[in-house]
This record gives C-alpha cells, structure tokens and sequence, in this order.
C-alpha cells in the first residue's frame, strides 16, 4: 500500500514542477505591459546622458539596461559579453543595473558577472531612453542620438544569435546605413517590467 501512496505523490510533485515551468514559460512570453505613463522616444532623438555617463565625444554608446533578479537579463549577459568583446574598441558600453536593491554595489555586479564596462546605477536612464522593461538594448549614434532600442533577439532569455537584432543594428550603425526596419519581435519589450522587474501577468 505504501508503494502506490509514495508513486502518486511523486507524480504530483512532478505535475506541480511541470505546472510552475510552465506557468513560468507562458507568462515571459507575453510582452511586457507598457505603463501607463510611458513616454515614448523616437529613433533619431538626441539623448542627454551626460549625466550619468561620460561617453567620448565621437563614439556610439551602447547601454544595456540590466537587472541581477530578472531571469531574462541574467541569461542575456553572456551575448552583451560577447558584443562587448567585438566592438568595443569602436564603440562605448554601459551596464545600467535597474533594481531598487541597495546592496547591489558596483563592484558585486563586476565580480559576479564579469563585467569589464563601466556599471551605472542611475535608473533615471530608462526613461530617458524610453525603457520600460529588462533586459534592453539602447544604441545611441556618436551624436547621442537614438538609433535602436529593443531586443536583443527573439528568444525569452535573449540568447538566440539567429536573430540577433542588437547585433544587426550596430554593424548597421558603424556601416553609415539607416537603422534596418525591425520586427515587432524586436521592438516589443518582453523580460522583467520596471521598477521593480517583477514579470506582470496580463
């Protein structure tokens, strides 16, 4: 008697792993609701983020807005890593961590991460840049201007590099051309809702 007892909790507990990867799966991949208060920023817009981050003159800058408790930013590092090693000779990277967290520091998020850019904690940058989720890519022209913001690619975690949209922007930025016309998949924020990067259920 105890066999088939031990056998049918097992498989609720199994039914409930499966229910909560899939709750989990179905709800990152709705796109992320825009707030009600969202200001919008159009491509070709100057943005001032002098304040906050002390670019060259004559360089695009990229920011890559992040946030430690958000799954999708924490999957995504791995790809901006790999922007960062390519490019950054031609370009200027920032991390813009995204939490209301105060025990995040500047140097936790370099060591465990293996960030080698500068981190900025200035989370006013999201709206100036017109972000309203993680994780985000905004590129930025060597006038300051915008030039993209969106996904890094399709994928939920933003790891799939078959359609890498960031990637295909700067190399069209650094190529003089016009920014390419996206898809809705890269221009609809999903990830982790600000402030809090909490994932909304719609």
């Amino acid at each position: 008697m105890k066999k088939p007892i031990a056998i049918l909790l097992l498989l609720f507990a199994f039914a409930g792993i499966f229910s909560l990867f899939w709750y989990s799966e179905w709800r990152y991949s709705l796109p992320t609701p825009v707030p009600e208060a969202y200001h919008a920023v159009a491509a070709g817009e100057r943005i001032d983020i002098s304040h906050a981050f002390n670019a060259p003159v004559k360089k695009p800058v990229f920011l890559h807005f992040f946030n430690p408790d958000c799954p999708c930013s924490r999957f995504n590092i791995p790809h901006f890593k790999d922007l960062v090693k390519s490019y950054a000779d031609k370009i200027s990277f920032a991390v813009v961590v995204m939490t209301k967290d105060k025990n995040y520091k500047e140097s936790s998020i370099r060591e465990k991460y293996g960030i080698t850019v500068p981190v900025l904690f200035d989370t006013s940058l999201a709206a100036t840049c017109g972000v309203y989720s993680t994780p985000q890519a905004v590129l930025l022209t060597a006038d300051k201007e915008l030039y993209y913001r969106g996904n890094y690619n399709r994928s939920r975690y933003c790891t799939d590099k078959k359609s890498n949209y960031a990637q295909t922007a700067i190399d069209s930025l650094l190529a003089s051309k016009p920014e390419p016309l996206f898809n809705n998949y890269a221009l609809t924020a999903y990830g982790c809702s600000l402030p809090g990067c909490k994932k909304q259920d719609q």
